[in-house]
């Protein structure tokens, strides 16, 4: 192995031992606050966070369960029998496993000297869906919880300690989903241009600083009409899911799976942008920008009408000021990553009809390689085409 690749195993080894304490720590707070608030007495939201962790577990389960179903038989050499995983599974232990065995096989190819061609897209293939879990974990329980949290602290007028603990550990596993799942569709791309950290901060930045007001946004309505935010969620998540639909998504293994990828980028596009289809890619994230910010605006009108609901003493009007600004700057970065530090290919390889994770791409040995078709297909959404017949890396680095 050229000793220039063994620091950059190393880095993937750690950033994937980080990635899961961050996801354990995160579902430590949840499962303390959780305790706390029944010991409380407050047992609606106990409630409320144990569903929102069984949920996003569940959803979880069956993604990793679906994508082992619909890999090829022969791809996973040394993996417990299908009994064993589906038991794994069955006990929301499936994403732990992923993460173990991902360690592992980063471990396995870093001590090697010369690891083979093989192995190493093995390993990329194994990061990758661990990283597409991430994500949808962090949407589907880390981003509704910092909801909820900040909801009762609005609702109830002060913070506890173990609430401050888990909108650090939230925001803590928002950042580190956003940025691994950057660094992951970069592994996608064929001709592999090196992204450096500038555009990955930027990237981070953009997403974070325009997901914030969203989220303060839904708290604030959360806050002052406890009742009728699920009726608000469930009218936007149908447009939204409807929306997805129109799209013709193309995810996972079979149609009837589909629907449950259809139903979770519903849930993300709620609170961010997630592309789920090649071709006019700016015209439908400025029509999501814009519904987006127009119902943000409408349920911050709510709180201008209604604002002696709330208890006394919190500055709304510093965190709206903020808000605003987030958003603003937020989209002032993402103008420049598009413009700029976004990188673009020239071609994609075509690929023929193959079931998820097949093996497509030959190596040097004559062999064909493991290709995550999965996260393929998302950078081939998120990278454009360059016109100038080249592969081009990253613009202005």
């Amino acid at each position: 192995m050229p000793e220039s690749s063994r620091p950059a195993l190393l880095w993937d080894l750690v950033l994937g031992v980080l990635g899961t304490a961050a996801f354990l720590l995160d579902l430590g707070a949840d499962l303390w606050a959780a305790v706390q608030y029944a010991l409380g007495g407050r047992y609606l939201w106990a409630g409320l966070v144990l569903a929102l962790l069984g949920l996003a577990s569940v959803a979880m389960q069956l993604f990793s369960w679906l994508w082992l179903r619909g890999d090829p038989a022969d791809l996973h050499g040394s993996q417990p029998p299908h009994r064993c995983l589906a038991l794994l599974h069955l006990l929301q232990l499936g994403y732990l496993y992923r993460c173990v065995q991902g360690l592992q096989q980063g471990l396995l190819v870093w001590r090697q000297e010369e690891p083979s061609e093989f192995d190493l897209a093995y390993t990329d293939f194994l990061s990758l869906d661990i990283s597409m879990l991430r994500l949808f974990e962090t949407f589907l329980e880390t981003t509704p919880q910092l909801t909820l949290v900040l909801a009762i602290i609005l609702q109830s007028g002060q913070a506890e300690y173990y609430q401050w603990v888990g909108i650090c550990t939230s925001f803590l596993g928002i950042s580190w989903a956003l940025l691994d799942y950057h660094r992951a569709l970069r592994t996608c791309l064929p001709s592999k241009p090196l992204l450096g950290w500038g555009s990955s901060v930027i990237y981070f930045l953009w997403n974070l600083l325009l997901l914030w007001p969203r989220v303060l946004a839904v708290a604030l309505f959360s806050a002052l009409f406890p009742s009728y935010v699920a009726l608000h969620f469930l009218g936007l998540w149908l447009v939204l899911l409807l929306w997805v639909w129109l799209q013709g998504t193309d995810f996972m293994p079979d149609t009837s799976s589909e629907w449950l990828y259809r139903v979770t980028v519903a849930t993300i596009l709620y609170f961010s942008w997630f592309n789920v289809a090649e071709g006019h890619t700016r015209g439908r994230a400025t029509i999501h920008l814009a519904f987006l910010l127009s119902d943000s605006i409408l349920l911050v009108a709510t709180w201008v009408t209604h604002s002696s609901w709330l208890p006394s003493g919190i500055p709304l009007q510093l965190w709206l000021s903020v808000g605003g600004g987030c958003f603003l700057l937020g989209l002032a970065l993402r103008l420049v990553y598009y413009r700029w530090l976004h990188p673009s290919c020239h071609h994609w390889e075509p690929e023929p009809d193959q079931v998820d994770g097949a093996r497509s791409l030959l190596s040097p040995e004559g062999y064909q390689l493991p290709q995550n078709r999965r996260m393929t297909q998302l950078a081939q959404n998120f990278f454009p085409k360059a016109k100038d017949g080249a592969a081009s890396p990253v613009k202005g680095e």
